[in-house]
């Protein structure tokens, strides 16, 4: 049977499926999220770039906060505005965006969506971006990979992983091979997608951009942010995930980065 092959992303180009492959019914990425904001005495406007589904972003609205929240999907995008409503969605690419609306007293960007840029010119982008968008003393917080758990490691390297769940009667089944391109300095991930209603396998390729802590902190202060927390958990990716109460660590070992900075310096 042949493959089909694309830059197309099943999942966030149907965003049902991805929220049935990735259910969070305990909103533990939004209730995170809200935890730092809180914690660090963020004003209520917030904006979640990246948003996907919409789902951390209308927690953070019923937890009261004023949201906009902003992704490149249009299939993403038409979905939240219906099932997860409160914020006031946008389209718009987080490597470059400007919303010409007022400042917002905190950007949220979850689930590695940060490292979609993949240049430093786009990580710049996306920075600068944030510093149009917040108010003097705003904050960034962010959740993703760490690309220092590469350092050494192949575990997640070695062999595909394999993974299947069942959507509306049909089985879904998803191999998933990663590699580091350290020219480029980007995970990349080969997913091939099979189902059994009889459709052609679909390969789709995709990248992370491999970000290090002390890389980022170099990058954070050139664009006027000071560094609050930079740790690798516990957070909503993290085993074991994080709990209500729970502080920040002190590592940056393990597979995820949790950051919160505040912009200092509003050049």
């Amino acid at each position: 049977m042949d493959t089909t092959r694309s830059n197309d992303n099943l999942l966030t180009d149907n965003p049902e499926l991805y929220e049935a492959r990735f259910p969070d019914t305990g909103r533990l990425a939004g209730r995170w999220a809200e935890d730092c904001l809180r914690r660090h005495g963020a004003g209520p406007r917030v904006l979640d770039i990246g948003c996907g589904t919409g789902r951390d972003a209308a927690y953070l609205h019923a937890a009261g906060r004023t949201v906009v929240a902003a992704d490149l999907s249009e299939a993403m995008l038409a979905y939240a505005r219906i099932h997860h409503r409160g914020p006031d969605y946008v389209r718009a690419d987080l490597r470059d965006f400007d919303l010409h609306d007022d400042p917002v007293d905190a950007v949220v960007c979850l689930d590695s969506a940060l490292l979609y840029c993949h240049t430093n010119a786009e990580l710049d982008g996306f920075l600068a971006s944030c510093r149009r968008s917040l108010t003097p003393g705003g904050l960034l917080v962010a959740e993703m990979r760490n690309g220092a758990f590469f350092l050494g490691r192949t575990e997640l390297l070695d062999a595909p992983a394999v993974n299947g769940f069942t959507w509306h009667g049909t089985a879904y089944t998803s191999t998933t091979t990663l590699s580091v391109d350290r020219t480029a300095q980007l995970l990349r991930r080969t997913r091939i997608w099979t189902a059994d209603d009889g459709s052609p396998p679909h390969e789709q390729r995709s990248a992370w951009r491999l970000l290090f802590p002390q890389e980022l902190r170099h990058v954070l202060a050139a664009h006027g942010f000071e560094v609050l927390d930079l740790h690798d958990g516990p957070g909503p990716r993290t085993e074991p995930p994080w709990q209500e109460g729970a502080g920040p660590g002190e590592r940056t070992d393990q597979d995820r980065l949790h950051l919160v900075a505040r912009l200092t310096r509003h050049d």
